[in-house]
């Protein structure tokens, strides 16, 4: 394809604009997507608030990297994919209307998911946390922070057999959750009535798994309380904002296991994305109710408003790349 395209520009902290720039030729073994949407992740909020090491301003397109959308152009070499197919994709350019991929980075989505939103990177992040903790029938599971990456864990915990308890500073997530499968809803305010009510679930010994999807400190302090002695603490948020500090002699003496559940290899992202796809083709969540906002390309700047303010009822964002939105 030939001529110009719109993609996202973060110009500088808190500040995003559009730019015309040229639709990418895909070479061999590569792919042109034409990108329906891109969900926006809580793991960028720094590019877009503004740290010392970043400069500006940010490539076009970048940092989107939950891109989904139809393969409009096929490189030379590529096989088992063609024009017309849906995918979901691993890129970092995905806040505008193209992407140019490696063939072997996309994911083919079936047929029952047209129209579906499906910012697959991060349902990935979510498979793959769940498959690192190790959660097993009848274990007592809590998860703090039920955000995006939280409900799914928690509806596939859920589904094993475990007996989950979420736990949010908000009460809307905390409501999505019970109807993601948990059994109980702890509202996120005081420490200490947070660990009595969290002894009192848990028999008084403590849960077996702890999920950690915040990337907050206090979230991280109350895991390391919550857990049960050899139990396993799971680091499912991504913490970005400096050092943390955890209670190395509460942590020993307990002789719990903490699990980083991020992964950085390719092929394991991807995994996670098919582990993602059959999930929900088995009624394990619905993706439609996790992407609750939905932002026009040109509106990114509301898009991070949203989401550093979380109101009532967001889950998560996506930029669409048609006109419109909520």
């Amino acid at each position: 394809m030939t001529g110009g395209m719109r993609a996202a520009v973060i110009t500088g902290p808190g500040e995003a604009a559009i730019a015309e720039v040229a639709i990418p030729t895909p070479g061999a073994g590569e792919l042109l997507v034409a990108l329906e949407g891109c969900g926006v992740c809580a793991s960028n909020i720094p590019l877009w608030e503004g740290r010392p090491w970043f400069s500006y301003p940010a490539p076009p397109g970048s940092p989107g990297h939950e891109g989904w959308g139809t393969v409009q152009g096929v490189g030379a070499r590529v096989s088992g994919i063609r024009e017309g197919d849906r995918v979901t994709l691993l890129s970092y350019h995905a806040y505008a209307e193209f992407e140019k991929v490696p063939a072997k980075a996309v994911v083919k989505l079936p047929d029952e998911l047209s129209g579906v939103p499906f910012p697959g990177e991060s349902m990935g992040c979510a498979l793959n946390v769940f498959k690192r903790s190790d959660i097993r029938s009848g274990q007592r599971v809590a998860v703090i922070g039920t955000g995006f990456l939280g409900l799914i864990v928690t509806a596939l915990a859920a589904r094993k057999g475990a007996e989950v308890t979420a736990l949010s500073r908000r009460r809307s997530a905390l409501d999505l959750a019970v109807g993601h499968g948990a059994a109980h809803a702890v509202i996120l305010d005081d420490h200490q009535r947070v660990l009595e009510e969290g002894a009192t679930l848990s028999g008084g010994k403590g849960f077996d798994r702890v999920i950690e999807a915040t990337g907050h400190q206090w979230p991280l302090d109350l895991a390391g309380e919550l857990v049960r002695e050899r139990g396993k603490v799971v680091l499912a948020g991504f913490h970005q904002d400096g050092p943390r500090s955890v209670n190395v002699q509460l942590w020993n003496w307990k002789g719990i296991d903490v699990i980083n559940a991020h992964e950085r290899e390719e092929r394991r992202y991807l995994e996670g994305i098919r582990a993602a796809i059959e999930a929900v083709q088995g009624g394990a969540f619905r993706p439609a109710e996790l992407v609750t906002h939905s932002f026009p390309l040109d509106e990114l700047s509301r898009a991070y408003h949203t989401l550093i303010e979380r109101p009532d009822g967001f889950i998560k964002g996506a930029v669409r790349m048609t006109r419109g939105g909520k």
